[in-house]
């Protein structure tokens, strides 16, 4: 048991992904495009752990293409250009389906780093998808943006984590042997804040802490999250899944769990301005939705 929950059931075929019917479902504009094995470059821009990365390797699995994957967060432009140099190698062998290049967190490249993708994305040595949490009209450059479709995913709803927490109840070797009961949701699918990996990081943390045979009650969550998950990274990915969690509460109208995430951030010692600066953010862009030609 290395890999976390989130790794040991991710699904690997369109029929098994939970969400995002819109866009895999029977009429969804994905599903169609794949049906007929033309796929552009894309960008999905969605909240942490909606599954853009489990979307990017099914689409890559269903459509039989070589898949290169980059995190912005490690990699150059130099790694680019080596993948870039890989793909033009391998035509040869896929002169009807080019390789599909997926770059996680894109929006954390640079002006000059998202440049170098735009030579091989337009004369098309390599499908280019994207994953991104910010809105990507103000992350990613115009001549890229120009150059692919942007999909939205949408979070988790309590159907979806139902579903997900399931499947992680039945599919799962070892949480199968654990013969765990849940008996009330509340709490755990407030804390994911419509997080598929928080949901299931968080009930595997609990299963661990209470033990085989454990009763998941909203009590118990709400005990193990405290005394676990009490910490605060104002450097790590938790800083950024806390404040995440925090807007998606507001979006989501459900003030008990955005009072739980801003309590976490005073209390680990975030700086106000920082929240103020997110919270003006999410403020704009709720008023341009509302005035889109503003």
């Amino acid at each position: 048991m290395n890999e976390p929950l989130a790794e040991r059931i991710r699904p690997n075929i369109l029929e098994d992904y939970i969400s995002q019917r819109h866009l895999i479902g029977e009429k969804g504009i994905l599903s169609h495009l794949i049906k007929q094995g033309i796929l552009p470059s894309m960008i999905f821009w969605g909240p942490p752990g909606i599954g853009k990365t489990t979307l990017a390797n099914i689409i890559a699995t269903t459509s039989k293409r070589p898949f290169f994957t980059l995190s912005a967060i490690s990699s150059g432009v130099k790694d680019v250009r080596e993948i870039i140099e890989k793909a033009k190698k391998g035509s040869g062998l896929f002169t009807t389906k080019n390789p599909i290049l997926f770059i996680d967190e894109i929006h954390r490249f640079s002006k000059s780093q998202q440049d170098s993708l735009l030579g091989a994305v337009e004369k098309g040595t390599v499908t280019l998808i994207g994953a991104t949490t910010e809105n990507p009209s103000f992350e990613v450059i115009p001549a890229l943006l120009s150059r692919s479709q942007v999909y939205v995913l949408e979070g988790f709803g309590v159907k979806e984590l139902n579903l997900l927490l399931n499947r992680a109840l039945h599919q799962d070797p070892w949480l199968k042997d654990q013969k765990v009961k849940v008996k009330e949701t509340k709490s755990l699918f407030q804390l994911s804040g419509g997080d598929g990996r928080k949901l299931l990081n968080t009930l595997e943390l609990i299963v661990q802490s209470a033990g085989a045979k454990a009763i998941i009650t909203d009590e118990l969550v709400i005990k193990v999250v405290r005394t676990k998950m009490a910490r605060y990274d104002k450097t790590g990915e938790l800083h950024y899944d806390i404040i995440s969690a925090f807007i998606k509460s507001i979006r989501g109208s459900d003030p008990n769990a955005a009072v739980y995430w801003l309590a976490r951030m005073i209390e680990g010692g975030e700086d106000p301005l920082f929240i103020a600066r997110r919270l003006l953010i999410l403020a704009s862009e709720d008023v341009g939705n509302a005035n889109p030609q503003a």
